[in-house]
């Protein structure tokens, strides 16, 4: 069976992608949030998984208002980034890896969960991002990368237990794949941030705290929020916590925290950062 070996949570704003671009990671505005991505680049190059299974969401690229689907997989070979309107350059397209990407798909649909399947398929900033983080000089290209999209944007959107039974419906399904192949999944977006609105720049730090406390030790007290309660403790855009629930769900065997980093506010937003080793159950 293929082995999931870890998983990594970063925020996605685009506003990373231009800082990168203009090599403002030093600058004091900055420096706090890139000086925490070192250590999960270390381990990602020591451990060089195979596969990256990628929980975010599409902020408009590829599912607009007029359709938002709650759960989207792509099983594509490859994937492209396009123009946002963010002024994001135009990046390398992402390798994908389509025969785990069918598996998970037909087991997905098996276990109840009717997602949209994507053979072709543009992905935003918040696939490419955290990427570009991760392989700086978008230098991913050796990585294949399963896209799994969670609607946050379009009400009505799934709640934190729906995403947590995604993520364990696709932990049984990478673990029931005939392969020897390492897979690390990363869960993106959030943390707390509100973009619009009369409380835009709303953002709660000690609950972003706690939630990646509980995520590492007790992932299953997230579920019990509902997207309103999300909303209401740190703001409307805080519903992409729901990603790094999903990606929770996938590790049902032990989990060690082996590095964090969080840093409010960059662009209104409370960034956050885990790293977490797994080991497969027995």
């Amino acid at each position: 069976m293929a082995n999931i070996i870890g998983a990594v949570t970063t925020s996605h704003i685009p506003a990373i992608a231009n800082a990168m671009a203009n090599k403002a990671e030093d600058t004091p505005y900055w420096k706090p949030f890139f000086d925490g991505y070192p250590p999960v680049r270390k381990w990602l190059n020591e451990k060089k998984p195979d596969v990256i299974v990628l929980f975010y969401n599409d902020h408009g690229l590829e599912f607009f208002i007029d359709k938002k689907p709650t759960f989207a997989i792509g099983v594509a070979d490859e994937y492209h980034n396009s123009d946002e309107g963010w002024g994001i350059a135009t990046i390398p397209p992402v390798t994908g890896e389509s025969e785990l990407s069918w598996h998970i798909a037909n087991s997905l649909v098996d276990d109840g969960f009717d997602m949209t399947i994507c053979q072709e398929m543009k992905v935003d900033h918040g696939l490419t991002v955290p990427l570009s983080l991760m392989w700086p000089g978008n230098n991913y290209g050796h990585v294949k990368v399963i896209p799994v999209c969670i609607n946050c944007e379009q009400y009505p959107m799934p709640q934190p237990w729906r995403c947590f039974e995604l993520g364990k419906a696709i932990g049984k399904a990478i673990e029931s794949f005939d392969s020897d192949m390492t897979v690390a999944i990363f869960g993106t977006g959030g943390l707390s941030h509100q973009l619009d609105g009369e409380a835009a720049g709303t953002l709660n730090r000690k609950f972003d705290l706690e939630c990646m406390d509980k995520l590492v030790t007790n992932p299953e007290e997230l579920t019990k929020y509902s997207n309103l309660d999300l909303v209401k403790i740190g703001g409307a855009q805080t519903v992409e916590l729901n990603m790094w629930i999903a990606m929770r769900g996938v590790l049902r065997g032990k989990v060690t925290e082996l590095h964090r980093n969080y840093h409010a506010p960059i662009s209104n937003t409370g960034a956050g950062l885990l790293l977490l080793e797994h080991e497969m159950p027995k």
